[in-house]
Order: C-alpha cells, then structure tokens, then sequence
C-alpha cells in the first residue's frame, strides 16, 4: 500500500486483496453515506466478485480517509488488454459503477480522489464504465486533471416507485387492459411468494440458476450465467447482501414448488432487478413472469420507501410496455497529459467496435437473443 497525502486527508493506494477484505465495517459505512451509492458499490458485492474474478497482482483501490474514518473509495482494477487500463472491479456483470464519497466532504475528497487517481494512472488510462447519471463519479470526471472524453455506455430502464394500480395507468388503454387480464390470471393460479433467509441463499440461488437456464434454453442464454465462478459469486454475495438488508431472493411457489425465483438488488437510491428464473411451463399456464415480478417488486420499494424500481440494462422490448424512463448510463476515458494520444486510440477503438454493435442489432431485430451476442462484442 502506497500513501500520499491531500491536504487534511490521506490518499492511500490498496493492493493487497487481504486488506481488501478487511475492510468491510468502514467501507458499507461509507456505502450508507453516500446518497449516489448503488448495490454494486457495496463490499460484498466487489470483494466476491473479486474473489471469483479477480487476478493476482491487479487490485488497486483508492482510498480516502480523514484521520481513521473512510471517507472516499474507487475500487478499480489493472487490465492490460487492449491496452493498460485501470478498470472497475465487477466487470460485464455489474450494471453501474460510482466511487464513493462520504456526504458532506465531497468539495474536499473529490479532487483528493482525482488526484490519487492521476498518480494511479501514470502508465494506464483509466476506463471507467456503467456511470449512473447523478453518480459522485461525474464530479470526480469534471475534477481530473489531465485529458478526459465522455461516452454513451449501456441503456437502463427505471420506473418511479408508484402503487402498482398507478403504474398500470401510466400504460396506453389497451396495454393497461391487458396487464389486467394478466394480473387476473397470475392470481387465479394461486402463486405463493416467500423470501429466502440468508441461510437458505446457497439453495435458493441454485434453484433460480437451473430456472434461468430452462426458462432460456435455446434461446442465447448469457454464457456466463451458466459458469460456475458466477454461481459462486452470486451465491456468496446475495448471502451477505442478505443478511445486510442489500437484497433479497424471492421464490415463486405453485403447488409447494418453486416455479420462479428473482434476486433485487437494494440501496436507498432504487431497487434493481438482477437475476431471474422461471419455469417453461408457466406460460403453458397462462402466466405472465414480467407482470408477477414487477407487481412485487413495485409493491416492496413503495413499503420500503425507495425512490425508484430499476429494471437495470437492458432495453428489451416488454419493459418499453410500463413507460419507463430510459437512463443511459456513461462511459469516462481519463488520462494524464502523456497518455492523451493513447487515450484517443482507445476512443476511436471503443466508437468504432460500438459502431459494429449498433450494425448487428440492426440486422437481428427479431433475434431474440440479440443482448447475449451483443454484449460477447462490447468492449468490457
């Protein structure tokens, strides 16, 4: 670990996945003090993604402190493809990355975190994917100190948390008609729902990854959603999210058996759906999953007083349905003055692979498979 200093804060560089790991107290202490902060921005979510992904000798972690109290984090990694890079910890299968910094002390750890992360970055650009618009992240972009560009990354689609009775009227007449129909027929098949207790998790997680690959067979199933390192890490996250109040596991019953099962993602900012599964045969029974979900969901961040229901990336056809608000999520290129023309190779690179993505999605718009081909191009 390598310390500099800002003023009355210290800038310290954390390379050493142990001391990673002992940070869990003060880092969800800087979680719930930092309005901007997303699930994914938790410790249990980075420290096992790490654990399942993460490669000896590339951890790299800035963290600000005021005397003993954390009061500022970005958990990055090294990359060396395409080009040297200082990434987010999480990868392709994380919907958002923020830094964060403690309510109160940004106008003094934003530019410490700018400027740590300059001497960071003397040799890699720095990459920094899936910004939330709002995100403490964008201060830190307007603060760096050397060549910087902005980008489009992902789409996500949110909803405001609403009854559910009002979000069916946000919908055309005819749309709103038929989620009526649907919600009728959910309730006449008589599905139970029940969360998972943390101790259950490993079970229950098991039950929905067999779910989503049944539910997806032959249809272009996300690859990695079948390994066995996500399974790990999702596991092994959603059991401490859990436990923490950062998520939960809902299992749908019929007849005694789970039939579906979903896993959100939980923060004071929004509620996000991650990961679901389903049964194939729920459509046989005239069962609409999308509506069964969204219904509980809705209906648990309105009890839980959480400002927005996110359906996280994706633009996929039957969420346009609900009217949501779509938020495009941003990509920040950062790069000392010396690394300014690398920096606009990796630019033209990212505009031109992006450029290819955008031709495919046109050629397969019936595909409905077209976001796992997509997302095996896009430069992660």
């Amino acid at each position: 670990m390598t310390t500099g200093s800002a003023g009355a804060l210290s800038v310290t560089l954390c390379r050493d996945p142990r001391q990673f790991a002992a940070l869990e107290e003060p880092w969800n202490r800087l979680v719930r003090g930092c309005p901007t902060a997303t699930p994914f921005q938790s410790h249990a979510w980075l420290h096992s993604w790490w654990l399942s992904y993460g490669r000896d000798g590339r951890l790299r972690i800035l963290l600000v402190r005021r005397g003993e109290e954390l009061v500022g984090a970005a958990a990055l990694m090294l990359v060396h493809r395409p080009l040297p890079r200082l990434v987010p910890i999480g990868g392709p299968i994380t919907d958002y990355f923020d830094v964060l910094v403690a309510a109160g002390h940004a106008d003094q750890v934003v530019p410490a975190l700018a400027r740590g992360l300059h001497r960071a970055a003397r040799s890699a650009l720095v990459d920094l994917r899936e910004v939330r618009p709002g995100a403490a992240a964008e201060a830190l972009f307007e603060a760096w100190p050397g060549v910087r560009t902005k980008l489009a990354d992902s789409t996500c689609m949110e909803l405001p948390t609403l009854p559910f009775d009002e979000l069916v009227k946000r919908m055309p007449g005819s749309g709103a008609q038929r989620v009526r129909a649907k919600l009728r027929k959910n309730d006449a098949a008589g599905i139970e729902e029940r969360e998972a207790t943390e101790q259950e998790v490993p079970r229950a997680v098991r039950t929905l990854l067999r779910l989503h690959e049944q539910q997806w067979r032959g249809r272009g199933v996300t690859p990695e959603h079948l390994r066995p390192r996500f399974a790990e890490h999702l596991t092994r996250a959603t059991r401490r999210m859990v436990r923490a109040g950062e998520a939960r596991l809902t299992e749908f019953l019929l007849d005694g058996k789970v039939v579906a099962a979903n896993v959100t993602l939980l923060s004071a900012a929004l509620s996000g759906g991650y990961l679901y599964g389903a049964h194939p045969d729920l459509r046989n029974r005239k069962v609409d999953v999308a509506t069964l979900l969204l219904r509980h969901e809705a209906g648990k961040a309105l009890a839980e007083h959480r400002p927005v229901v996110s359906f996280l990336r994706g633009d996929e056809p039957y969420k346009n349905h609900w009217r949501p608000e779509t938020v495009v999520n941003q990509r920040f290129l950062l790069a000392t003055s010396a690394l300014a023309p690398l920096l606009r190779l990796h630019e033209s690179q990212v505009t031109g692979r992006e450029r290819a993505v955008d031709a495919l999605r046109e050629r397969l718009p019936a595909a409905r498979d077209w976001r796992a081909r997509l997302n095996e191009l896009r430069v992660r």
